[in-house]
């Protein structure tokens, strides 16, 4: 065994350090004390604040919280997985860099090691981890609090790495890394960019199978993939509580089919069409990837903005700069582009000329599928394909979001065409026209839209014109303001556009300058990784900076307490018997985590809530049906002052009916398209509306309705509900409880009971005559089973760990000395 060789390791070292740095210099102002103000963890503190307190008062899990849309599993909102044994490691990789910072480093790091691989030299490795970590959209994330997604994303590289290390000679040492990372990315708890990866995976895979094939090397192949199986199969042991739980809750939630049979052109077996498409970004919106304000950028007001509104006339200038929204992409709204850099674009195209690598082909191949997913609805015939026959994609909204993907390969391939310029520095006066083609594709292109604006796009949203025209005729506007008006609005977008057009066109010249000149004088390399670096971080922190800078970070404390209580909320909980539902109308009651905060809402804020409560909104609570909101339990109602004060209000609703009560009839009906419109027209007070379904299981003449039977709650728990029933004979009972069957049971005087749905979304049971205690209980199984694989999982991963490293080390001696001492003839 050699001795230990620090200086091999140092610019290791000293790399990683520089990843250090930069993270803080960019979010310096934490070093003070602050942290970000990302909206969705204030909503994630909203939704889980139930949870927390739970989790601390009796220190275990709930699984389930009654603070959103009536009641739902915790699964995808808060749940700790004690069995996991690998989520630790995310603050370890991270070394100390505070969160949410950290994903930019891990980002940087992961990335590193991956072009480490390619045999990249350190210094051109860094520069290419800093150009994938500042991804415009890493940054975006960053800022609205997406922060699974990101540490997702950051895990991305290194399970490249483990598989190309694995099908690269390093067999054992690949399908380590392969683990350890894919165990982290699940870790990371966001499925979609982890089905993603599971894509550009594949399609590597496959590559590696055709290269086999090819060079008929197929046992070569079958080792390492058959090792890999492995390796995945323990990555995913010690999440398998999770994922078990998640698999088993998906076909209930809006990710699941739809038991409704209206809109079924718009229906798959996970999301809608429309709804999973939502987000989808423009074909020609694509090109921000090159100039990031190739469709303004991000949804906000141009503002003051004397460049963009310097062509404007000044009679106009301060209406346009008001009225007039930057984007004018195809996405509902954006908080700004995907942009990987002009530079990194350039030398895409480069790479994809003058590389020889085949593993080009995989990346390009994944880089093209991941820009036409991304289109949505704009590219219908590739989306509905997926939606219906690739398993798993229609359970995922935002497809605009695949483009993680292309942020991944586009940077891999950039930085070979860099390595393999420097290996052959001929290689650009051999090939000179393949130069000047990629300098055409990209720097031409930016300076034909900036000569040319209107020639390649229409600067408004689809209908936008129009619609402006109408409003400012109702607004009693002339035709000659309102033709100034829009005048204004398409100059003050060209030229947003045609700024960044011609930044985007020097920094290219400068990068192509730099390569060109190296190709002729052939200086010292480590001049252009220093140039090339300098270049692409100058670029793209100046355009992260719009997203995320200094005006993002607030104090501590503000985040630790979210929200704070209005008059209101203060109003209401002065209530001696908390357990009620509230409907907060002063807020988008389905997009709002802050009554959750404070109370058990009747909306909430979630991108996998109950299919059946959806429905419900859609088709009775939307529509005003005080009769649901009478069944939902929904005492107050939170609403703006019809005086016009500030301050919201309280209405109190008398005609709430409480945690549960006994009905006098069972009303069945056909299917649950029948059930849902029975909503419409009904008492839920004297009428229990029943599926067929359960016409095996319940007996409509067991109970008889008497007049003086009370049913109460007696006692409370986030999973576990107490009643107290007492009748003359059998009752009907309706609880207002969410119905889900994969946890919740039932006892009778601590004896199991059976209940069954009822109202489209409640529970009910037949309660039986005399004094009784009826308890609740959430006992998933699921959870419980998958706990225990979970912590076998650990153990096996940890193993499997230690056993490859010995094989590898004892294979890479095997090979050294057979290369120090080779046999003899």
């Amino acid at each position: 065994m050699k001795n230990f060789n620090f200086k091999k390791f140092l610019p290791h070292i000293l790399s990683i350090l520089a990843f250090a740095i930069i993270t803080l210099a960019y979010f310096s102002p934490m070093l003070n004390g602050k942290t970000i103000k990302q909206n969705d963890v204030m909503n994630f503190k909203g939704m889980s604040k139930e949870i927390v307190d739970y989790r601390n008062e009796y220190k275990k899990e709930p699984l389930w919280t009654n603070s959103m849309f009536s009641g739902m599993p915790a699964y995808q909102i808060s749940v700790m997985y004690p069995s996991n044994w690998v989520r630790p490691l995310i603050s370890v990789t991270s070394i100390g860099i505070p969160h949410p910072a950290a994903i930019i480093f891990l980002c940087m790091l992961g990335f590193y090691l991956l072009l480490i691989n390619f045999k990249v030299d350190k210094l051109l490795a860094a520069f290419g981890a800093i150009a994938f970590a500042f991804s415009s959209y890493f940054i975006i994330i960053i800022e609205a609090g997406h922060n699974p997604k990101g540490y997702a994303i950051a895990y991305m590289a290194p399970v490249l790495l483990g598989i190309l290390l694995a099908y690269r000679g390093k067999m054992w040492l690949g399908s380590i890394i392969a683990a350890i990372s894919l165990s982290l990315e699940l870790a990371s708890n966001h499925v979609q960019i982890t089905y993603y990866l599971a894509i550009l995976c594949g399609i590597v895979v496959v590559g590696e199978l055709v290269s086999a094939i090819q060079q008929k090397k197929i046992k070569d192949f079958i080792k390492p993939t058959g090792l890999l199986v492995v390796a995945a199969i323990l990555a995913v042991l010690p999440n398998i509580t999770n994922l078990l739980v998640t698999q088993e809750y998906t076909p209930f939630t809006i990710r699941g089919a739809s038991e409704l049979s209206d809109e079924q052109h718009n229906k798959t077996s996970g999301l809608d069409r429309d709804y999973a498409t939502q987000w989808s970004y423009g074909i020609g919106e694509t090109f921000t990837l090159m100039i990031p304000n190739y469709k303004g950028g991000q949804s906000q007001a141009i503002g003051d903005n004397k460049e963009a509104l310097k062509n404007v006339a000044p009679e106009m200038q301060q209406f346009v700069g008001q009225s007039t929204d930057q984007y004018w992409g195809n996405q509902p709204f954006t908080s700004g582009p995907v942009y990987i850099g002009a530079l990194i674009c350039f030398l895409f195209v480069l790479g994809m000329l003058i590389i020889k690598d085949n593993l080009k082909w995989y990346l390009l191949a994944a880089t093209i599928l991941a820009i036409m997913l991304s289109w949505g609805k704009n590219f219908m015939g590739l989306t509905n394909f997926f939606m219906d026959y690739i398993p798993g994609y229609n359970k995922f909204r935002a497809v605009s979001m695949t483009l993680v993907i292309a942020e991944l390969t586009i940077p891999i391939i950039s930085i070979m065409a860099v390595r393999d310029i420097v290996l052959n520095p001929n290689i650009l006066k051999e090939q000179r026209i393949k130069f000047y083609i990629a300098l055409g594709v990209t720097a031409g292109l930016c300076l034909l839209f900036y000569l040319m604006p209107t020639m390649f796009q229409d600067f408004f949203k689809t209908g936008e014109y129009e619609d402006v025209k109408g409003q400012l005729e109702r607004g009693k506007a002339n035709q000659e303001q309102i033709r100034m008006f829009l005048d204004g609005m398409e100059s003050a977008r060209i030229s947003i556009f045609k700024a960044d057009a011609i930044r985007s066109f020097w920094i290219i010249i400068l990068g192509a300058g730099l390569l060109f000149i190296y190709s002729l004088k052939q200086f010292n390399k480590n001049y252009l990784y220093l140039g090339l670096g300098i270049i692409t971080l100058f670029d793209l922190w100046i355009v992260d900076k719009r997203y995320l800078n200094e005006s993002n970070f607030v104090s501590k404390s503000l985040m630790d307490i979210p929200f704070e209580k209005s008059p209101a909320d203060e109003q209401i909980l002065k209530d001696p018997d908390p357990n009620y539902r509230v409907m907060n109308a002063t807020r988008s009651v389905f997009q709002d985590a802050s009554t959750s905060y404070f109370h058990k809402s009747i909306g909430g804020y979630h991108g996998a809530k109950l299919r059946r409560y959806q429905d419900l909104f859609d088709k009775q609570i939307s529509q005003n049906n005080m009769q649901v909101l009478n069944m939902l339990n929904t005492k107050y109602f939170i609403m703006r002052d019809p005086k016009g004060g500030d301050a919201p209000i309280v209405q109190r609703n008398p005609d709430a009916l409480g945690n549960a009560w006994f009905v006098n009839e069972l009303k069945w009906v056909a299917n649950p398209d029948s059930e849902i419109n029975a909503l419409s027209n009904f008492n839920p007070k004297h009428t229990a509306i029943v599926d067929k379904k359960w016409e095996g299981e319940v007996n409509a003449s067991a109970f008889s309705f008497d007049s003086l039977a009370t049913i109460k709650l007696k006692s409370y728990k986030a999973d576990e509900l107490v009643y107290e029933s007492q009748a003359g004979k059998p009752q009907l009972a309706v609880f207002s409880e969410i119905y889900y069957p994969k946890g919740w049971n039932v006892y009778i005087d601590g004896k199991p009971g059976s209940y069954f749905s009822t109202d489209y979304v409640l529970r009910a049971m037949i309660v039986p005559a005399g004094k009784h205690e009826i308890t609740y209980k959430f006992e998933p199984t699921t959870y419980y089973t998958g706990e225990k694989i979970a912590m076998a999982g650990s153990i096996l991963l940890f193993l499997f760990i230690i056993g490859g490293a010995f094989l590898q080390y004892r294979t890479d001696s095997l090979r050294e000395n057979a290369t120090i001492n080779p046999p003899k003839e």
